[in-house]
């Protein structure tokens, strides 16, 4: 099999980078997808009191070298196990065999944060959106998607999400090949990302 093809997509919460993912597997097909949020770390030998505390909105959330362990072995086209994550309790529930394909997503609020994750990217791409629509955004999906009161979502991006976004997330923008804005047609960014990629991967063959 040809080595995969590694594209990372970061940006704020809300900024729309699953459905971006999601799209882009749609219309590219052969594709495969490393959400960084199925690789929270397993809080499973912590207190339910203690895990709520947790800061889950910075790059020590997640697990990392598990996450690139799995780059790694997706481009060298070998399957990989990857983490059932439960949100409602912040501990692993199982894991999904991801077997290789031409493309991989690396999708999530980090994806350009680590130096050494960014060297395994062939064209990594930055999602952006009006804070107010992405608070409406984050609010939509936490309620309706993961159980969650809408007190407890804005109160958690008061106190962590937007300090961590503009602390972590934002500067990751100035690692981008490619800046987008998905205010309003997500099918534009689509469009950008499928021509940026079939002009990257021209240049590495």
């Amino acid at each position: 099999m040809i080595p995969s093809f590694a594209v990372g997509i970061a940006g704020g919460t809300g900024a729309g980078k699953t459905t971006l993912a999601g799209l882009l597997a749609d219309a590219l097909g052969h594709v495969i997808v490393l959400d960084l949020d199925s690789y929270y770390l397993d809080r499973g030998g912590l207190s339910r009191e203690s895990r709520d505390r947790l800061n889950f909105d910075e790059p020590g959330a997640f697990d990392v070298s598990l996450l690139m362990e799995h780059l790694r072995q997706l481009r060298d086209g070998r399957p990989v196990q990857k983490p059932r994550y439960s949100f409602e309790h912040h501990t692993r529930s199982g894991v999904e065999t991801i077997r290789p394909a031409p493309i991989v997503l690396v999708e999530g609020l980090f994806a350009l944060w680590w130096e050494e994750l960014r060297k395994l990217l062939n064209l990594k791409v930055y999602l952006d959106a009006p804070q107010d629509l992405r608070v409406k955004r984050r609010l939509k999906r936490d309620v309706e998607s993961r159980g969650r009161s809408a007190e407890s979502v804005l109160r958690q991006y008061e106190a962590t999400v937007a300090p961590m976004h503009d602390l972590y997330v934002a500067p990751t923008r100035a690692h981008a090949d490619l800046v987008l804005i998905n205010d309003c047609d997500v099918g534009a960014c689509v469009r950008a990302v499928c021509t940026a990629l079939a002009a990257t991967r021209s240049m590495h063959q």
